[in-house]
């Protein structure tokens, strides 16, 4: 039986998927952060997609910072540079007022979303908070249908730490689809 090569065997001479000055260097999860505060980071991550996976409209503010941005966006237009998002709330005021209009005056069939985050990468830290980025996968499955993939892309964070815990300052699910077939109600 013939040896398995190494799986690194065609990397340049100075890749190092960990230090910094190699031209192709990876984010490490851990270079920016202590294990157990990456622990911290990942259950926030968790329990904020499982909120949303429960529906819970009413606490999904609860994750943000008063002065928050949330945005939906294609990666076209985030890649353009362009403005224009599918889902636009800047500040908590507007983020609350998405979920009260979800709840109490969008009309959509029901539907359930289940979100998989995959690749958290803390990119780094600074007096303005963690940079991060993770990957996402949201399933919808509606009455009627087959489930679907609804959205597919990475969200690129600044997460802070408050008195009340860790927080979005900025969340930005940027998507990889080429369109959302039906509609996007929930947050993602």
């Amino acid at each position: 039986m013939a040896k398995r090569p190494e799986i690194h065997q065609n990397w340049p001479a100075n890749f190092s998927p960990t230090h910094p000055s190699s031209p192709m260097s990876v984010s490490s999860p851990t270079a920016a952060i202590s294990a157990s505060e990456l622990q911290v980071l990942r259950q926030f991550l968790e329990d904020y997609a499982d909120t949303l996976d429960a529906q819970d409209l009413e606490h999904w503010p609860d994750y943000f910072t008063e002065d928050a941005l949330y945005q939906v966006i294609s990666r076209e237009n985030h890649e353009a540079g362009l403005l224009h998002a599918t889902m636009h709330c800047d500040g908590l005021g507007m983020i609350r007022d998405r979920a009260q209009a979800t709840r109490e005056c969008t009309v959509y069939e029901p539907r359930y979303l289940r979100h998989f985050l995959h690749g958290l990468r803390v990119l780094s830290r600074s007096a303005q908070g963690l940079e991060t980025r993770c990957n996402f996968l949201v399933i919808e499955s509606t009455s009627d249908e087959e489930p679907r993939v609804l959205l597919v892309g990475q969200y690129l964070d600044t997460v802070v730490h408050t008195e009340q815990g860790m927080r979005f300052k900025k969340r930005l699910c940027v998507y990889d689809n080429y369109r959302i077939y039906n509609s996007l109600v929930f947050p993602v």
